[in-house]
């Protein structure tokens, strides 16, 4: 069993292999798009306007952020966005003081709930924002997180 086993996994691996020396596997066509101005961006508004052309986000409480008051490691801050907006697009996360503020991107088809959860590396104390986008539109809701011990090379 275990030969068979390892056959099946030797002639996929061959597959694979053929395909990407083939040229018919292509890195910018397997890997999503990566907005790289808008992760390497050290403000805010520069990173909202890379990622969305525009940095002009209303406050809503229709968007709630579920995060710990105060995280003892900033290494692993468990980070919720919660909106009952409708026809949501995107839900993006922000750490307002990290080095690169924009955390984390999320595209949303209109089967989704506006709802994300992840983990997220801060350095310091500082505001998460969720920025939702519904409608062509940028909403957005924040909560201070204290930081104990800094995760980015705090």
């Amino acid at each position: 069993m275990k030969r068979r086993i390892f056959l099946k996994g030797s002639m996929a691996v061959s597959a694979l292999g053929v395909a990407l020396g083939a040229g018919l596997l292509t890195p910018t066509t397997v890997l999503a798009a990566w907005p790289d101005k808008a992760f390497h961006a050290k403000k805010m508004p520069e990173a909202l306007t890379a990622m969305f052309g525009s940095d002009a986000v209303e406050e809503s409480g229709d968007v709630t952020i579920d995060a710990p008051e105060i995280a003892e490691n900033g290494n692993e801050v468990p980070v919720k966005v919660i909106t009952s907006i409708k026809d949501v697009e995107s839900i993006t996360i922000y750490a307002d003081k990290n080095p690169s503020p924009m955390v984390a991107t999320y595209n949303l088809t209109d089967k989704c709930h506006g709802f994300v959860s992840t983990r997220i590396r801060m350095g310091k104390t500082a505001n998460v924002i969720g920025v939702v986008k519904a409608g062509g539109k940028l909403y957005s809701g924040k909560k201070e997180v204290k930081v104990t011990v800094g995760g980015c090379g705090g």
